[in-house]
């Protein structure tokens, strides 16, 4: 159940019977011609959908991370590397005081890696709680999934265009994209990687079918949902 539809004595009586909760963290950055909130949208979909049926409270996805590389993009939005590990710290801390003691962090977005390391850290420092982080799109089966329909799959391309990201008259090219330098990309400041990456699209197809993105959605669903079952 997400936190938006419960009030304070409802998480109060979730925690008497059962400690477990799940934070989606995103970004907010270009997506080629996807939404700018796409890793925000899938994060909190797949955790939603993950949970709903075991009745374990989704606190509201946090939209901003890590993302410098995108930075000469407009609307893309990136923290200060001490401001986004300050601030999952916080939340984590604010999440325990409620009563939930395992807690997973499901995320959506590559740059979002220190979280990983904040919440080892955090667990030597309370550990009397687990934290497990997910990254949805990347977990084993998921990842086979999205390679054994198309082994070429990157950010912006069809793999993140679902019908809940993709924005109206904004489906891409039919043909592949050509893959991006991304090498060359990562030793650039932000306005010189955007003209290496251009629209945004690291390479590949633009959009596949949505029976295709249903098939990975069901998997990363379950695949989220199995690591909620077996705490």
């Amino acid at each position: 159940m997400r936190i938006a539809e419960m009030d304070w004595r409802m998480v109060e009586d979730w925690v008497r019977h059962d400690d477990r909760g799940v934070l989606p963290i995103g970004s907010t950055e270009q997506h080629a011609g996807l939404s700018l909130a796409t890793d925000a949208i899938l994060s909190e979909r797949v955790a939603v959908e993950a949970a709903e049926p075991l009745g374990i409270p989704v606190f509201p996805v946090l939209p901003y991370g890590l993302t410098p590389y995108f930075s000469a993009f407009p609307g893309t939005v990136t923290l200060r590397v001490e401001t986004f590990v300050a601030l999952i710290r916080d939340i984590l801390d604010s999440m325990k005081r409620s009563g939930f003691r395992r807690i997973l962090i499901v995320n959506g977005h590559g740059g979002n890696q220190p979280a990983a390391s904040v919440a080892m850290e955090w667990m030597m420092d309370n550990p009397d709680t687990r934290v497990r982080f997910h990254d949805w799109w990347r977990a084993p089966l998921t990842n086979a999934t999205i390679r054994a329909i198309d082994p070429v799959a990157s950010h912006a391309s069809w793999m993140e265009n679902y019908p809940w990201t993709r924005l109206a008259h904004r489906n891409g090219p039919e043909e592949a994209k050509p893959a991006a330098d991304l090498d060359l990309m990562r030793t650039l400041p932000p306005f010189e990687a955007r003209e290496v990456i251009g629209d945004g699209n690291f390479g590949g197809l633009y959009h596949r079918d949505d029976s295709d993105m249903a098939e990975i959605w069901d998997v990363a669903v379950q695949e989220t949902r199995a690591l909620l079952e077996s705490w």
